[in-house]
């Protein structure tokens, strides 16, 4: 019989066909495929090495999403942080953009050569040069400022380590904890923030003195609605709610006040189970992508 025979001719595997779907529209989410942009490749000579806390931590998707967002929530409250979006940035027009380059920076100084690292640390030191101006009550900013990349910085490491241990590893070690922050502060240091944490403890000691520095501002929560409903190019319906009502919870009564956001309540649990369950499918998604690939056992958003 010839092999042309649909008889013949073996059967598509349908949960792989899924599978595949599911890998290439997470892609497209974080990378600007229309452009040719592909998945930062992972090396062994990165600034860390395989299977250290940060390279464990910003390897889950679904941790480091809801931290991210969790992230520019508390950075929209410093006057200077927000400034600096309002004025240098087409965040309403392209919020998804400015998501995308921003993980793939993550990505880039986490995962790939320690060469291409440090050309990324390059131009956002370069970028923030030129972004600069001055505040509603006359004062001058700019994105230079050590203190201003300080609560930058504090608020990302603080939320992504938050995501991972909510979501992937609540009994994550101590020292590992601590071990992540000492190797985030090579990029933050590198980027020009101080004061920088180097342990848990001092990133909260670090957390409550920056506190001082914030301010509810109308502008402040239109910024963190436009987070919590524009929904990225290509993101599956619903899944920006499960991530924003993850995130919101997340954020200290402090932050959800000054913004002027409730805590979920009641949806929080559902959005947590949730985003728990389409954690254990993305992993399974991109851990088999991975193994067919390049022999790696592993899920993780170097891969997206």
């Amino acid at each position: 019989m010839h092999r042309d025979c649909p008889i013949m001719r073996p059967m598509a595997d349908p949960i792989e066909s899924l599978r595949l779907r599911l890998v290439n529209r997470v892609r497209g989410v974080f990378n600007d495929t229309a452009s040719g942009q592909a998945p930062v490749p992972p090396s062994d000579e990165a600034l860390f090495e395989r299977d250290s806390p940060i390279r464990l931590v910003h390897a889950d998707l679904v941790g480091m999403m809801s931290g991210g967002i969790r992230a520019l929530l508390l950075q929209m409250l410093h006057p200077h942080a927000l400034q600096g979006v309002l004025d240098h940035s087409n965040f309403r027009e392209d919020m998804h953009g400015r998501l995308r380059r921003t993980a793939r920076f993550i990505a880039t100084t986490t995962f790939a050569h320690r060469d291409e690292a440090m050309k990324a640390i390059d131009r956002v030191n370069r970028i923030h040069a030129r972004v600069g101006g001055t505040l509603p009550d006359g004062s001058a900013y700019s994105a230079t400022n050590p203190r201003t990349l300080a609560w930058v910085h504090v608020t990302e490491a603080q939320s992504f380590l938050a995501g991972y241990l909510r979501h992937v590893r609540p009994d994550m070690p101590g020292h590992e904890q601590d071990e992540y922050y000492r190797q985030f502060a090579i990029i933050a240091r590198a980027l020009g923030a101080d004061p920088v944490p180097e342990t848990r403890r001092e990133a909260e000691a670090i957390f409550r003195e920056l506190r001082a520095d914030l301010k509810a501002s109308p502008a402040a929560r239109e910024v963190a609605q436009l987070v919590l409903n524009q929904r990225p190019k290509g993101t599956p319906p619903g899944l920006q709610t499960m991530l924003g009502a993850d995130a919101v919870a997340m954020l200290p009564p402090f932050a959800r006040a000054m913004l002027g956001l409730a805590h979920p309540g009641l949806v929080a649990m559902p959005a947590r189970a949730a985003t728990w369950g389409m954690g254990r499918t993305l992993r399974w998604a991109f851990r088999q992508d991975g193994g067919r690939q390049n022999g790696e056992a592993r899920a993780s958003a170097k891969d997206a």
